[in-house]
């Protein structure tokens, strides 16, 4: 299993918290480190220092991380229209040498919209127009040099675009669609993901969710097993009860709790949490850091975790 850092910054983190995390992150063998893609907090906590752009932390982590994959979970297409998120994507992924992954969504969190003046379309309009961008995007970044895209979208139309930059990875960066929807998102995973991400999901939940995206998979002729299955828990990991709860507490969460829902326990336990998921399908598991100023946490959880789940 190929373990990752997933962060939470509209909680409350600056830029140098977020580089402290990645490079952490990087010196401790973790292959990738992610972060989510909100303006708004959750929960009671003060959000202070308010939220950070995605991409624009993004570049900023791509010209001082050297191996460390980096990416969200998830961009939701109600923040971006497709052609400048596109360009935004490119360029990152050039500035990181071709290390970005994009993960793309539909939008859930209205009341972050209604903060910062964004449209928040009915369920079923924000599905179409992410359906719409996932192959308009694509289609930028797969059109050759020196030719042009168009495109007669139904909520974008691109017109003879020379469709640059163009990213370093070919076609392009790797795109991540998650989500429990049992109709509408496996198909688009099978149709446009190189990662499906089921992010906290009970085990129970994990194989039939696989099974939906195999069979699209199959449906249109591809193999299922070009789509990396992943999925998300939240981290609290020690070596002692003590330090638990310690952690535990700086998240405002229970230790019995993290360890129904989370990856959590002493070094042993949270082994066996991650291998059940892999006995289920799971190839790669984003690690939830709430606690960003924890950088113990995360060197633990490297030393520790990933030699032990490497085979699994």
């Amino acid at each position: 299993m190929d373990l990752r850092i997933f962060t939470e910054p509209q909680q409350g983190a600056s830029y140098e918290d977020l580089l402290a995390v990645a490079l952490t992150s990087e010196s401790a063998g973790f292959s990738g480190f992610f972060r989510s893609d909100h303006y708004l907090k959750m929960g009671d906590v003060s959000g202070f220092p308010g939220p950070s752009h995605a991409w624009v932390t993004l570049a900023g982590l791509a010209r001082e991380t050297r191996t460390i994959r980096l990416g969200t979970l998830v961009s939701p297409v109600t923040f971006y229209r497709p052609g400048p998120l596109a360009i935004a994507v490119a360029q990152v992924d050039a500035m990181s040498g071709g290390r970005v992954e994009l993960g793309f969504g539909a939008g859930w969190y209205e009341a972050e919209h209604t903060a910062y003046g964004l449209e928040f379309p009915p369920l079923g309009d924000r599905f179409d127009r992410y359906e719409e961008s996932l192959e308009q995007i694509r289609g930028l970044w797969s059109t050759r040099e020196g030719e042009t895209y168009s495109h007669d979208g139904t909520f974008h139309q691109f017109v003879d675009s020379p469709a640059l930059p163009k990213p370093v990875q070919k076609p392009g960066p790797p795109i991540i669609i998650g989500g429990r929807g049992p109709k509408r998102t496996p198909v688009l995973a099978a149709r446009h993901a190189s990662e499906f991400n089921l992010p906290f999901t009970p085990i129970e939940q994990i194989g039939p969710a696989i099974d939906r995206v195999d069979a699209a998979c199959e449906a249109i002729g591809r193999n299922p097993g070009e789509v990396v299955k992943s999925a998300a828990l939240v981290l609290c990991v020690g070596g002692s009860e003590a330090e638990i709860r310690r952690r535990a507490d700086a998240i405002g969460r229970s230790p019995d709790e993290l360890r129904g829902a989370g990856a959590a326990g002493v070094v042993e336990e949270v082994i066996d949490r991650l291998g059940n998921y892999a006995d289920q399908g799971i190839e790669r598991m984003y690690l939830q850091v709430l606690d960003l100023g924890d950088l113990d946490h995360v060197s633990m959880a490297g030393s520790d975790l990933i030699p032990a789940v490497a085979d699994r």
